[in-house]
């Protein structure tokens, strides 16, 4: 009698389903509110700085609503350019203290805070730093109010930074995208959370430019607090939480720092620390870079031969924000037929080129060819992080991109401490060279990324 044959083994049920692929509500809101929070604050609080410091100076070009800019200094002319200078030269280093101040303290607040959500969840580090946002615009119009002496920008700052400031909300929203995100789709993933950041910031820098000189400070620094308020109420409300296995966790202790520590030491990571390291130090060059620029728009704008007004210097930044939108359209189109390190090798030559046009616009149209040329200059940071984020587990998100928001952190100290002192120390002889200077230093990771 013939055995019969023995039924085929039972199929293996499929894999479940990665918490990436639960539908959760969106963070780009959360990102959008506070970008267009901080885009509104850098230029206008720039501005005032040298409206106020110009003032205290006798120099009656501080005041950049006039139709002419900073032509209207009174005196001789060789008095006039020596006041311009040192306005700008005060202004630039109160932005250097500001900054430094604040991103001093978010660098150890950061690293605490970002490994401490891979435990206890995103949603906590989103509401506390947009919270502590809404505080620095509080006390930003309470200066204006009662017209405080401009060091207490810098207390509002430090106020940001001890409750990880805008650093964190970047770090808890690409940690959300990675937790929520396939691999193959989280390059262009990311690139979009960053166009947010265009979006937001293009917005803010036209809507401010306008409204300032309409109206001065105050209102739009309402906007700011508000902007920041509501954040913090939709990562309240509407945000839910992207961390599957959540369990408590003290905060106030030294293993989240060891935690960022451990992905860069631990030996059996041996071949990916090193790509950690090198990815690491290619992201901290560019956004270094980006930082450092970026900080001496407004006063380079300001200043002569460009003179620009306050609708204008809105422009500019909204021109340079659009770099984030553009840069998502052409990652789009380029990852059809390059791969992502070619796509980000284009993007450093779109910013070299963008950084040495600059350098030399003595006139307007000249100015905006080089915001021009950067078109694709954000393509490189979403890939950086993206290949970062694969490198890791996913229980280690919230440590990457806190080390990575540290690094951030580092970027800005390091920035405003070599742009806000080179541009003063360089303006007599060459006004644009911190900007030649960036694109020379961007050849670096260039090389790094080849």
């Amino acid at each position: 009698m013939a055995v019969p044959p023995e039924p085929p083994p039972a199929a293996e049920p499929p894999p479940a389903a990665e918490p990436r692929s639960r539908r959760l509500a969106a963070v780009e809101p959360l990102l959008f509110l506070t970008t267009v929070s901080l885009g509104l604050q850098g230029p206008l609080a720039t501005q005032y700085l040298w409206d106020r410091l110009g003032a205290d100076l006798g120099y009656s070009g501080g005041n950049s609503t006039s139709a002419d800019g900073c032509t209207e200094g009174t005196g001789a002319n060789g008095s006039t350019d020596t006041l311009q200078r040192e306005v700008e030269t005060l202004v630039s280093h109160w932005n250097l203290y500001i900054n430094l101040g604040g991103f001093f303290v978010g660098l150890f607040s950061v690293t605490l805070f970002g490994p401490w959500s891979d435990s206890v969840g995103r949603r906590p580090v989103l509401i506390l730093p947009a919270v502590g946002m809404a505080m620095q615009a509080a006390v930003y119009l309470l200066v204006m109010y009662l017209r405080l002496h401009v060091g207490f920008f810098l207390l509002g700052r430090i106020l940001s930074g001890l409750t990880g400031d805008y650093n964190l909300i970047l770090a808890g929203c690409f940690a959300y995208v990675a937790d929520t995100s396939a691999a193959r789709a989280r390059t262009f993933r990311v690139a979009v959370l960053e166009a947010c950041l265009g979006v937001a910031g293009m917005l803010a820098s036209i809507g401010g430019g306008q409204w300032r000189k309409a109206q001065g400070y105050i209102n739009p620094f309402w906007l700011v607090f508000a902007a920041s308020l509501a954040a913090a109420l939709y990562a309240v409300f509407c945000l839910q939480e992207s961390v599957k296995q959540r369990k408590p966790a003290k905060l106030f202790t030294l293993s989240h720092y060891m935690a960022v520590y451990r992905l860069y030491t631990t030996p059996e990571r041996q071949g990916s620390r090193q790509k950690l390291a090198l990815y690491s130090l290619a992201f901290f060059l560019i956004v270094t870079i980006h930082f450092g620029t970026k900080d001496i728009y407004v006063l380079y704008e300001l200043g002569s031969p460009l003179c620009w007004a306050s609708d204008l210097i809105g422009y500019g930044s909204a021109a340079s924000y659009l770099a984030y939108l553009s840069s998502l359209a052409g990652l789009r189109v380029l990852q059809l037929c390059l791969e992502d390190t070619w796509v980000a090798e284009l993007g450093l030559i779109s910013n070299i080129s963008g950084l040495v046009v600059m350098s030399i616009a003595t006139t307007t149209p000249l100015m905006f060819t080089g915001y021009g040329m950067l078109f694709l200059s954000m393509a490189a940071t979403p890939v950086i992080r993206a290949k970062l984020s694969k490198l890791v587990n996913e229980t280690e998100q919230g440590a990457l991109f806190a080390s990575v928001a540290c690094v951030e952190g580092l970027c800005s100290l390091v920035a405003s401490g070599v742009f806000n002192s080179l541009y003063p120390a360089t303006l007599h002889f060459m006004r644009g060279f911190p900007f030649l200077f960036g694109a020379l230093i961007l050849l670096i990771p260039a090389a790094i990324i080849g």
